[in-house]
């Protein structure tokens, strides 16, 4: 588990050849070939960002990622405390339950598979707080970048910006580094100080 684990994933589009393609999906009819002016793709520009550096690099991050393990290490020590009392209970059940009559072992195995559901339960909670958490300590910061992003994303005249940190670009085997804005949004998150 990590504290960024693909939190931001800034895809910017702003893609107008785009925009009404629903519309034409959705009424049925065939879309209408573009005609050279209608294709804004053709001159459109690309940049790439690489968001996580760029958060690791942002003030406050450097705190909300160790309050952020704090809580992440809390709710491990708590699961494995959990755990090891239903794991005592399972072992206590395989000793003795040779010895145990059919409606006791029943009754144990019963016991025992709520012990579990509700084991099951407390370690969702734990782990939808530490997530919870996550989410609190990065969303400031994620939208402060977003917002950075955007700015030079029209300022530099950029139809949409692909974060190369994001899982979803993991297809992008080759591009022009100096589409890259890493260093660019940076520097402006820096001035906006």
């Amino acid at each position: 588990m990590s504290f960024v684990r693909g939190s931001l994933s800034v895809l910017v589009f702003s893609l107008s050849a785009g925009a009404g393609a629903g519309a034409w999906a959705q009424s049925g009819q065939a879309r209408p070939a573009a005609t050279p002016t209608q294709t804004s793709t053709a001159g459109s520009r690309v940049g790439f960002i690489n968001s996580q550096a760029i958060l690791k690099g942002m003030p406050g991050y450097a705190q909300a990622e160790s309050l952020w393990t704090k809580e992440a290490e809390g709710a491990q020590a708590e699961a494995v405390k959990l755990r090891a009392v239903f794991d005592t209970a399972v072992a206590q059940y395989q000793q003795s339950q040779a010895m145990m009559t059919p409606s006791n072992r029943t009754a144990k195995e019963r016991q025992l598979q709520a012990q579990g559901d509700t084991l099951q339960g407390k370690l969702q909670a734990l782990e939808n707080k530490v997530r919870g958490k996550e989410q609190e300590l990065l969303t400031p910061l994620q939208e402060r970048l977003k917002a950075v992003i955007d700015g030079v994303r029209a300022e530099g005249n950029f139809a949409m910006i692909i974060d190369l940190s994001s899982q979803a670009s993991i297809n992008i085997v080759s591009f022009d580094k100096s589409l890259d804005i890493t260093m660019r949004v940076a520097q402006r998150l820096a001035q906006t100080n």
